[in-house]
């Protein structure tokens, strides 16, 4: 269905529970948040191992970084603080366990 004719339904029904999707699609933002949400799927997948912390932290950087990208180019201040918190426990915690 065209995004126009979805439109003038949603309109027409007139409903507070019809909600329009607000994220954008397709853009550059879309791909690094799908990127960024596979590497955080990836981590926990490792962390579940419980054997593969070292990689668990990397794969979580990498998608933390990608979040905190996206909270950047959306201008969501509660996407960049929270990923900016854990990207920068995560590089302490690598850094931890590369000096040992």
């Amino acid at each position: 269905m065209e995004y126009k004719k979805l439109d003038e339904k949603i309109k027409e029904l007139n409903s507070t529970r019809v909600f329009k999707k607000v994220t954008p699609k397709g853009d550059l933002s879309w791909f690094i948040k799908w990127f960024a949400s596979a590497f955080i799927l990836l981590a926990v997948a490792c962390r579940a191992t419980g054997n593969l912390a070292v990689f668990d932290m990397w794969l979580s950087l990498i998608g933390t970084i990608g979040w905190f990208t996206v909270g950047m180019m959306w201008h969501d201040r509660a996407l960049v603080m929270l990923n900016g918190a854990i990207s920068t426990l995560l590089i302490t915690g690598l850094l931890g366990y590369y000096s040992a």
